[in-house]
């Protein structure tokens, strides 16, 4: 079993490449040897119950990660982020009407599309040829940078110098459910760790009373389900926590009627001897994760109450970010975001349904540019403000963007019931925060938006840029699964360098 490298929860040191390799050797050397000289079985009995199996159960979680071959990044790098806010609209906005003005397809709209992109293209739901169809809106310049914005992000458009829009993501799947899954995990079907799950990995914790990745959901479910923020093959430890906006924050999470602290805490305690006695049999290290888990839900039953109640902060807080106290919505889990990175939880998911647009894009993109433009640049604003955007990183981005043609056939010139189609080749996502340069846009697609003609960035290069500004060696971030070694980014991946400040 390899070893991990020696730190500090939520701590990254850099070693060179001989002392990684040096201290791998003597960590095997070691572990074997206390393998040979002592059981679990005496440890457990020599450890007893209480605070002591405690700390035993927490020393078995980090052994999970030591089948992990964590490589620092080169010598005096020092990792530009701690935490990440990471929000994905699901469903696939139309880059083209927010992000990337197309002033020619503008021009070309509502004549055929070239022959020559339509040979061989398959698309999600469009079977005919179909007519260019350019935005209907405004698009102007922001901030120092003169970052290009649609008008129906004029919030966004006040932190224009503190985003890297890149314009030149493609990825593998044009339907949701596997570009969700890939988008998250570098993968397309189910199994695989999401990004998150990964970091949590790799990072480990800065609040020992609170989980190291949080998801929150506005609005449906998205089709991938769950595996966007699931632990695959990795200790279920590393799985995203959801929270909710009504009634427990966490499932379970409040004493069942009748229970005091007292008594739960008597349950938590006598649950875990059975689960540590099992674990002295079998070794499995789910039932280490179990037992950390138990302490965990413990641990946030006075941590998290005090976390999911926005109605202590103060008013021009909730005015910046336009809350809703008691409702679900997008604001409100923005200003959760900066709470919960505030108290050092390592990766907050935000998933904001409703950006699948086959019809009345023009209509439905206002609507749901409103949902999020304040709330995400008030985000930026209130990270900025705090010192905490320095080392957070924040990433706005889907599945995949929406085509340059119509879906569905204008009716006498009407243009509003349209819609745009899946597309996978070109679209935009945008980052801010944690050691990444503001106010600039990164790579470039041809005239009409259809393909990337300049500094392409696939899914794959989009983790391993996060992960590496991140600290972590995205091909040596690795989990033996199944005989091999399994990685976010597969067998490809390649840092963005242009885009670190």
């Amino acid at each position: 079993m390899e070893g991990n490298l020696p730190r500090e929860p939520g701590l990254m040191h850099v070693h060179s490449q001989q002392s990684v390799a040096n201290w791998r050797r003597n960590a095997r050397s070691s572990r074997l040897d206390s393998l040979q000289e002592i059981s679990r079985r005496e440890i457990f009995s020599r450890v007893g119950t209480g605070v002591g199996s405690i700390a035993l159960a927490s020393m078995l979680i980090e052994e999970q990660r030591a089948s992990a071959k964590l490589v620092s990044p080169p010598e005096n790098f020092t990792p530009r982020a701690k935490n990440v806010i990471f929000m994905h609209m699901v469903g696939g906005p139309s880059h083209l009407d927010l992000f990337d003005h197309k002033p020619e397809l503008v021009r070309l709209s509502g004549q055929s599309m070239p022959d020559e992109l339509w040979e061989g293209l398959r698309l999600a739901f469009i079977r005919e040829k179909p007519n260019l169809l350019g935005t209907q809106f405004k698009f102007r310049r922001h901030g120092e940078s003169g970052l290009e914005l649609s008008e129906t992000l004029p919030h966004l458009g006040e932190v224009a110098d503190e985003l890297c829009v890149i314009k030149s993501l493609h990825t593998d799947h044009f339907n949701h459910g596997p570009a969700q899954m890939f988008f998250q995990t570098g993968f397309g079907q189910f199994g695989r760790p999401s990004l998150g799950a990964w970091v949590s990995y790799g990072l480990g914790s800065e609040n020992k009373n609170l989980p190291d990745f949080v998801v929150l959901n506005s609005g449906t479910l998205a089709g991938a389900g769950n595996s966007m923020w699931g632990s695959g093959f990795l200790p279920s430890k590393h799985q995203g926590i959801e929270f909710r906006s009504e009634g427990d924050p966490v499932l379970f999470l409040s004493n069942p009627e009748g229970i005091d602290d007292e008594r739960r805490r008597r349950i938590v305690d006598s649950v875990n001897d059975l689960n540590r006695t099992r674990l002295a049999d079998v070794g499995d290290p789910e039932i280490a994760t179990r037992i950390s888990q138990y302490e965990m839900a413990y641990r946030m039953q006075s941590a998290v109450p005090e976390l999911m109640d926005l109605a202590g902060e103060p008013a021009h807080i909730h005015e910046m970010y336009g809350t809703d106290l008691g409702k679900e919505s997008f604001a409100n889990q923005c200003l959760l975001a900066r709470r919960l990175v505030e108290r050092g939880v390592r990766f907050v998911q935000l998933n904001n349904s409703g950006w699948d647009h086959h019809s009345s894009v023009f209509s439905n993109i206002p609507k749901k540019s409103k949902d999020v433009d304040r709330p995400m640049a008030a985000l930026i604003k209130d990270l900025k403000s705090r010192g905490l955007l320095e080392d957070t990183l924040v990433v706005w981005g889907a599945e995949f963007g929406r085509t340059p043609m119509v879906q569905g056939k204008p009716n006498d010139g009407n243009k509003k019931t349209v819609g745009r189609d899946h597309h996978k080749d070109a679209y935009c996502v945008w980052i801010a925060g944690g050691g990444v340069k503001g106010g600039v846009s990164y790579g470039k697609s041809d005239d009409i938006g259809f393909n990337v003609v300049e500094d392409p960035m696939h899914v794959n290069d989009f983790h391993a840029t996060i992960l590496h500004l991140l600290g972590l060696d995205h091909e040596a971030l690795t989990f033996k699964f199944q005989g091999r070694n399994f990685r976010l980014t597969d067998v490809a991946g390649n840092v963005a360098e242009k885009i670190i400040a």
